[in-house]
């Protein structure tokens, strides 16, 4: 069996690879020549641990290949299971999902497809869009062919995305026939024997099961950031709430984290789409609370300036450190994060801020160049009125109140991840500030 991998972003070369690891044979295809060239000497545009090493490996075995293929005719004659890896990302000037490239790569692999085979969406879309697409592919397929379409949503972590994909946690299907679904059995067979959970459904529950589950970890976070909001006001210890809530079976500790919110390029763009979707579908009431997870969300980010502000007193002129800046650690992803949006509010408010993550500044510079980047946390500490922690990286974890109070100016810390001893900090004489605590005059 022969795989096509349509997009080659972060979710196309993962999976690319991944399928190359398992044995097929292997042709990712995007448009951009310079990624191409890129991917296939094994370098990445984004940081994603253990996946170039992967590409490189099957680019030398022969089992993956990276091309342009502009009408499919490559792909179309060879492969007989191609999946599609395009994004789906947030409508310029909208809150629905942009299906430009979906319904590109759909219609035109429908067309250059010249063997039997099953084309498999991968890319995270409206509930709707797979039954659309399969009438599509229906009206704009040769005769002489058999061409279908199946769903199976991608569940990655960044960080993570090759264990996930390799040994995943479940496997969900949306198929028409039983048909395609035992070819998408043979394409899993080696996580079928581990026994992984594996889900087959219609269309509709398959396009649902990615949003859901975003919505869902949208929730839980926004949930404790919204309690941290109370026991900012009248104390409360809420990493010790969240511990007690968290033994509770039907809720878990996994994602009650209290903090200065979620970022990145899924979860924030996913609930905002499934809100446009749902009141598409005349639901206007039924994802609200939606909508308020995200003002919490975002409150939390300003929480953090107020901190500063409360702190310091005037912003302008002081000098802030803010050590992270990508949504998450190991990641250089900076859409829509957290750590990057407070350090741009802090320089908006007239600080002088110093910015370092160990992979996010060059993405960060293309998105805020007007922040100061450097190269080493003692770099960004430097002489500086407040550290700021925002980004959770094993580097900023492991740091002890000894490692700054020769390079600060002034011994004031905001920990806006809630993962450093407050109890250490304080007893060498810092003035340290976490979210969810109240603090008398912060």
């Amino acid at each position: 069996m022969n795989i096509s991998v349509i997009g080659t972003g972060y979710l196309g070369a993962t999976h690319a690879a991944c399928m190359a690891e398992l044995g097929f044979d292997v042709i990712g295809v995007d448009v951009d020549p310079e990624k191409i060239d890129s991917l296939s000497r094994g370098e990445l545009p984004f940081h994603e641990p253990g996946l170039p090493e992967l590409i490189r490996k099957h680019v030398d075995s022969g089992k993956l290949r990276f091309i342009t293929d502009p009408d499919y005719s490559t792909v179309g004659a060879w492969a007989d299971v191609h999946f599609i890896a395009v994004g789906t990302p947030q409508q310029p000037g909208g809150t629905g999902a942009d299906l430009t490239y979906v319904d590109a790569a759909t219609v035109g692999l429908a067309e250059g497809i010249t063997k039997d085979s099953l084309i498999v969406g991968k890319s995270t879309v409206p509930v709707g869009t797979a039954r659309r697409l399969a009438r599509l592919v229906e009206e704009t397929s040769r005769d002489d062919v058999a061409v279908s379409l199946a769903w199976n949503p991608e569940f990655l972590r960044e960080g993570f995305a090759v264990k996930d994909t390799l040994t995943p946690d479940r496997l969900v299907v949306g198929t028409a026939t039983d048909a395609d679904e035992a070819v998408l059995r043979e394409v899993y067979a080696e996580a079928l024997e581990r026994e992984t959970p594996w889900i087959s459904t219609d269309f509709e529950t398959a396009e649902l099961v990615k949003v859901a589950a975003n919505a869902f970890l949208a929730t839980k976070i926004s949930f404790i950031n919204a309690f941290s909001e109370v026991t900012e006001t009248v104390g409360g210890n809420i990493t010790t709430l969240a511990d007690a809530i968290g033994f509770d079976t039907r809720i878990g500790r996994k994602f009650l984290n209290a903090g200065v919110g979620f970022g990145g390029g899924c979860l924030p763009k996913d609930i905002r789409a499934l809100q446009t979707r749902v009141s598409e579908l005349g639901l206007d009431h039924t994802m609200t609370f939606l909508d308020e997870m995200d003002k919490i969300n975002l409150r939390r980010r300003e929480r953090v300036v107020t901190l500063a502000e409360n702190i310091l007193g005037e912003l302008a002129g002081k000098r802030i450190a803010v050590l992270g800046v990508t949504f998450k650690p190991l990641s250089d992803d900076v859409r829509d994060s957290p750590g990057l949006d407070v350090a741009n509010r802090l320089y908006t408010a007239g600080a002088e801020v110093s910015v370092y993550d160990p992979e996010g500044n060059a993405n960060a510079a293309k998105r805020f160049p007007r922040l100061g980047y450097v190269d080493s946390l003692t770099e960004a500490a430097q002489d500086a009125d407040l550290v700021v922690l925002a980004t959770e990286w094993n580097e900023f974890k492991a740091l002890t109140p000894a490692d700054l109070d020769e390079l600060v100016a002034q011994k004031q810390f905001i920990d806006a991840r809630n993962v450093l001893p407050a109890a250490d900090w304080e007893k060498a004489g810092w003035s340290f500030a976490q979210l969810g605590r109240y603090y008398d005059g912060l």
